[in-house]
This record gives structure tokens, C-alpha cells and sequence, in this order.
């Protein structure tokens, strides 16, 4: 089966087509050093990852949440870490929420700014004259390795009831390479160190927090926008998995006289199986979206059964993708257990997709509870 058709243009054409090979062709590169290559970010940068979400009078592209899914979903196909990095291009989301000087300074030199962080656990800042002292550790600094700013997540000790981020520049942090985990690997998600540095108060947001400058962009859930940029990983890994079947099975014969991959029946079931686990979540997943944005662009704002159905789809997506790699992995065999195999990759990278806490299962009971009329747990919405 053909992989989906995104608008490349969007993308730089020609040279997101050279992109994708190219971090295909270093998929192991980027697991051996447990981060996304810096030039590979700097390509991100120039095809536009980091200012798609940017307001056009900032000198952003303003790209559609569709839009900016499609193209993570695209580069995760060519490789998980890659997709997950890029995924944080959506951080426009985040800082949004800063005051509009501090916006104004972070877009002041153009809008391809890289942005990532680590928000838990939250530690504790001391509140002193015109901002915070920020000490302490955060894990799963994702994209770290890359960034130009940093947050990480802080709770003011003068009794404010919400956590912020504290945003700094990237030389401000240390970053201790303890990426240690089974998938993902290449997303260097290592933990941040931050040792007695003072952020101004203008330069730290709630997380979520109303964003103080306006875009369409900038109506859509952004907590549900950042679960998306997430979950749509896996869809690009279940296609690349059935893809790579699908080549297997072309001219390959069993050493045992066995019949082709692509002649067992068993085989034929289960990736057909697959397929539709895919298509059908997948189908879930963007019409949802569509629909929000559609509301938007209405002047409207979605509603939370809307937002809800964003998050079910997010986290259906995810489980739906995985169990569709499951099966890729399974059918093709021996041949798919060796650890540079693509397969055995795409199923480390898709089984720890799973694990992130926007994709966990009290999705579907926030969810469930909205369909019989009660309220979500706080920070569902």
C-alpha cells in the first residue's frame, strides 16, 4: 500500500523528500548517540518545522493543526525519534501563553526558534525580586540537545496554585546524557539540570495558560494539540512497518520450502487486520481534528465534548498503531527480532509511544465519564 500523500510543497518539496532519506539512511546514527543530529535540526529549521505554528504577522507560516500532523507523521515514518523531535515544533502552543514583550524578543530574530524542556517534576523556586531562582532536575528533556531555549517546570513558593515554566537560555541548562530506555531512543531524553539561575517573571507561563496574543492557531486545545503531535508518531511507524512487510514478502522464499511471506493466509489476515487498525484510527483521528478546526474557523471555540473526542482519538490512535506494528513484527518472523532490523526499531519506538501519560488509559475514563454527563478529572480538557 502507497504511504500517504501530504502536500510537500508546504515542506520544501524536493528537499523534504532529500530530509527523509536522509534520516532514514541514519536511523542508527541517531540511536548510537541518543539524539537527533544537530544538522538534521537545522534542517527541521529550514523547511519550516518550528515556524509552522507561528502567526503569519510574526513572520510565521501559520500551518493548519492537519497540516502540522501530517508532516510529523511523515518524518516518523522515516524514523520514530526524528517524528518525535520534530513534533515539538508545535511549541508555539507553549509560549504563546509568555507576555507579548517576551514574545516579541523570542521571535525577534525570525520565527524558527527551537524550543523544548522538561516540565516534571515540577521543583520548587524561590520567589525573589522581578522573577524566580530556579534550581533543580527535570527527566524526559526531549529535543533538548537541539534547542535554543529551554523551560522546565517550576512551583512558585508564594503560594500560587498552578505550576509555570521558566524559560532560559539553552546554555543555562546542563544536560546529563542518562537516555536509557527501551524506545525512542534517538529523542535524547535525558534529564535537565538547572544550578541557581534567575529567570525573570516575564520570561515563565503556566502551562496551558491563555495565550496572550491571537492567532486561529492559538484557539485550538492546546493541551490536546500537544498529546497529538505525540500519538500521530505511531501512525507513521504502523505504516512504515506494513511497508517494510510488504517489501519482505516480494520474491522471499522460506529456507524450510514454505510458501512467499505475502502467500500465508495467516499472513494475509493479520496485515489486513493491521491495515484497517490503522486506517480506521487514523480516519478517527484527523476528522476530529478537521471538525475542531472547523468550529474555529467559524469563530467559534471547540466545545469540550469536541476537545474530549480529540483526546479519545489521540489515545485510540496510539494503541490502534501500535498493535498494528505488533503484528507487522510478528508475521514477518525471525528475521524482524535482530535490533538493527527496522521492524524490531519500529516496535521498540511504537511500545514506548504507548507509555507517555497523555496516551494512558485514564484518557478513556475522562472520556467515558463525559458520556454519561459527568465531569473529566482537572487537566483532561
Amino acid at each position: 500500500m502507497p504511504a500517504y500523500q501530504i502536500d510537500k510543497s508546504l515542506w520544501g518539496g524536493v528537499e523534504f523528500d532529500s530530509l527523509l532519506t536522509d534520516i532514514r539512511a541514519r536511523r542508527q546514527e541517531f540511536e548510537d548517540q541518543k539524539y537527533i543530529s544537530q544538522d538534521i535540526v537545522e534542517r527541521f529549521r529550514k523547511i519550516g518545522v518550528y515556524r509552522a505554528m507561528v502567526p503569519a504577522a510574526m513572520g510565521g507560516d501559520e500551518r493548519s493543526p492537519a497540516e502540522f500532523l501530517q508532516m510529523v507523521e511523515t518524518i516518523a515514518a522515516a524514523d520514530g525519534s526524528a517524528g518525535w523531535v520534530a513534533s515539538f515544533g508545535m511549541n508555539p502552543a507553549y509560549l504563546a501563553a509568555l507576555p507579548v514583550a517576551t514574545i516579541d524578543k523570542v521571535w525577534s530574530e525570525g520565527p524558527d526558534v527551537v524550543f523544548a524542556g522538561g516540565i516534571f517534576p515540577t521543583q520548587p523556586a524561590k520567589r525573589v525580586d522581578g522573577g524566580y531562582m530556579v534550581s533543580g532536575r527535570w527527566k524526559f528533556g526531549s529535543g533538548s540537545m537541539g534547542a535554543s531555549l529551554i523551560g522546565v517546570g517550576i512551583q512558585p513558593d508564594n503560594g500560587e496554585p498552578l505550576p509555570r515554566m521558566a524559560v532560559m537560555p539553552a546554555d543555562k541548562v546542563k544536560i546529563e546524557p542518562n537516555w536509557d530506555v527501551i524506545g525512542m531512543v534517538g529523542t535524547g531524553s535525558h534529564d535537565l539540570v538547572v544550578d541557581e539561575v534567575f529567570v525573570p517573571e516575564e520570561w515563565t507561563f503556566v502551562r496551558g495558560g491563555k495565550p496572550t496574543i491571537d492567532s486561529q492557531f492559538f484557539r485550538y486545545p492546546s493541551l490536546s494539540f500537544a498529546a497529538q503531535v505525540l500519538s500521530v508518531t505511531t501512525a507513521g511507524l504502523a505504516r512504515e512497518a506494513l511497508d517494510i512487510v510488504q517489501a519482505m514478502a516480494a520474491g522471499r522464499k522460506s529456507v524450510t520450502g514454505a510458501p512467499n511471506l505475502g502467500e500465508r493466509e495467516y499472513v494475509q489476515i493479520e496485515i489486513a487486520r493491521a491495515e484497517a487498525k490503522l486506517r480506521a484510527s487514523r480516519s478517527f483521528f484527523y476528522q476530529v481534528t478537521e471538525e475542531a478546526w472547523a468550529t474555529i474557523q467559524a469563530g467559534d471555540l471547540p466545545s469540550r465534548e469536541q476537545t474530549s473526542l480529540l483526546r479519545l482519538a489521540t489515545t485510540h490512535l496510539t494503541h490502534e498503531c501500535a498493535e498494528a506494528v505488533r503484528i507487522a513484527y510478528q508475521v514477518a518472523g525471525m528475521t524482524s527480532t535482530y535490533n538493527d532490523h527496522p521492524l524490531s526499531r519500529i516496535l521498540r519506538d511504537s511500545m514506548m509511544a504507548t507509555q507517555h501519560a497523555f496516551m494512558g488509559a485514564v484518557t478513556l475514563k475522562n472520556a467515558g465519564a463525559m458520556f454519561f454527563g459527568h465531569d473529566p478529572l482537572p487537566g483532561y480538557l
